[in-house]
């Protein structure tokens, strides 16, 4: 019918007709003429027979074309035009080799999936089902906001309530929103660089003027961005103060509080991406921007994704409640809600002290890995690479010799069943320049990364 073989009004074999033909059951094709009635394919006339529907437009194979009676498999190519974004053009980051000094991963074997998996069956299948298991809040979880709010205030600093609180699916999903609430076309925002390009394919997706403010060894150069907010109606400024990426150098004291000066007097938003915080090896964190913001000018955004694994997607924005209240309304157009039972499956072990006792033994877990890390580094491959060992993070922001060609490298270790990142983005073209993902990694597994490398330099 589809192909036009069968046009419309066409009278079809009886059933048993059929059935004997195909040499198939006959129930078989009963069952697939009711389906075809009940989709509109045919009509069904007592004594006279099964027809092809009459309302069907006409589908006429052209004149000298074939007929085809097999469906494509797969559709490759759309028959409408659509624009395609070429700064969205960037390959999803997914090792899957057996070794990996990745991107600054957490490692899962760490992670407290017992006690998760026993907290989402909880909330699975006890309490009031129509409650639990139906639509939620578009802020998230009120318990897990909740949760979250005490443990914010007791562990960064923040002075907020659950309203001032949206969970969302991740840091990304953080930048998302607000780049959609705040940038129209046109609007300038400052990024630190080198920085995420996540974070700037945001930006640029909402139509704005990207203005990169460069970072040194204190972070990023503020008296840098006044200057640029002198010539320019700066409307947000992104910043990983605690650990910046990809470099790992803190935001020096001054340089915060200049920056929240800057924030009040040209009234720019700040978005703080604190991806990392809970993982500082000096056990002297620098506080949050957000804790000191009289002025309530930071949007801070962190997620569980290093705290447990990249796989639970949840997240939190930190703000205003009137801003908070806002993008919560956008976030319902986009995602209803997230995955509640998760949400507040977190929010137990928030509750139960299950996550902070984890984060307790993985920082020092991953200080010892960070440690080994950094002297194999500096005793196997001393001549080829430079580094300054992170006070925190998960990753090693290190420069190779300019003579090795970095994307060479990696693709020769792949081959080796070792995976990093082969140095195609042009920040790290620009330094020639990587960074060696540490966590993930138990000792072992460092040492037999690190020979690898050594071998093929």
């Amino acid at each position: 019918m589809r192909a036009g073989t069968l046009q419309p009004g066409h009278k079809l074999l009886s059933t048993r007709q059929l059935a004997t033909n195909l040499k198939v059951h006959r129930r078989t094709v009963v069952q697939a003429y009711d389906e075809l009635l009940a989709q509109g394919w045919l009509e069904s006339h007592t004594g006279r027979g099964t027809f092809v529907t009459k309302h069907l437009p006409d589908m006429r194979p052209a004149s000298g074309g074939t007929r085809s009676t097999v469906l494509p498999q797969s559709k490759k190519e759309a028959g409408f035009r659509f624009e395609k974004f070429s700064h969205l053009n960037r390959p999803v980051l997914k090792p899957v080799n057996r070794l990996h000094l990745d991107d600054g991963f957490p490692d899962p074997r760490l992670a407290p999936r017992a006690d998760l998996a026993r907290a989402y069956r909880s909330q699975l299948l006890q309490g009031n089902a129509y409650l639990r298991l139906g639509y939620g809040e578009a802020k998230g979880s009120a318990w897990l906001r909740q949760e979250l709010s005490s443990h914010l205030n007791e562990t960064r600093g923040l002075t907020t309530t659950a309203d001032n609180i949206l969970i969302t699916r991740g840091v990304i999903m953080g930048l998302h929103l607000v780049s959609t609430l705040l940038l129209k076309p046109g609007d300038h925002v400052a990024v630190d660089s080198p920085g995420w390009f996540s974070a700037t394919m945001n930006f640029v997706h909402a139509g704005a003027t990207v203005s990169e403010i460069p970072v040194d060894e204190y972070g990023l150069d503020v008296s840098a961005l006044e200057k640029v907010c002198e010539q320019k109606a700066v409307r947000m400024v992104y910043v990983t103060s605690h650990h910046h990426y990809p470099t790992t150098v803190a935001l020096r004291a001054d340089r915060r509080i200049a920056l929240l000066q800057l924030a009040a007097r040209y009234k720019f938003a700040v978005f703080e991406d604190d991806y990392d915080y809970d993982f500082h090896y000096l056990s002297k964190p620098l506080l949050p921007l957000a804790g000191a913001d009289p002025h309530q000018m930071v949007l801070y955004c962190g997620s569980f994704t290093k705290t447990i694994s990249p796989a639970f997607r949840v997240g939190y924005l930190v703000g205003p409640e009137d801003v908070i209240a806002e993008l919560a309304l956008l976030r319902r157009i986009i995602d209803r809600q997230g995955d509640q039972m998760l949400e507040n499956a977190i929010a137990e072990l928030l509750q139960t002290g299950v996550i902070q006792r984890h984060l307790r033994k993985s920082v020092r877990v991953y200080k010892q890995r960070r440690d080994r890390f950094c002297d194999l580094l500096k005793s196997q491959l001393r001549d080829s690479v430079s580094f300054e060992v992170p006070d925190g993070g998960m990753a090693v922001w290190t420069r190779f010799d300019p003579t090795i060609n970095l994307t060479q490298l990696a693709s020769r270790a792949i081959r080796e069943d070792l995976y990093f990142s082969d140095a195609t983005s042009e920040i790290e073209m620009r330094n020639n320049a990587i960074r060696l993902g540490f966590a993930s990694s138990n000792l072992d597994e460092l040492e037999e990364s690190v020979a690898i490398i050594k071998k093929l330099l």
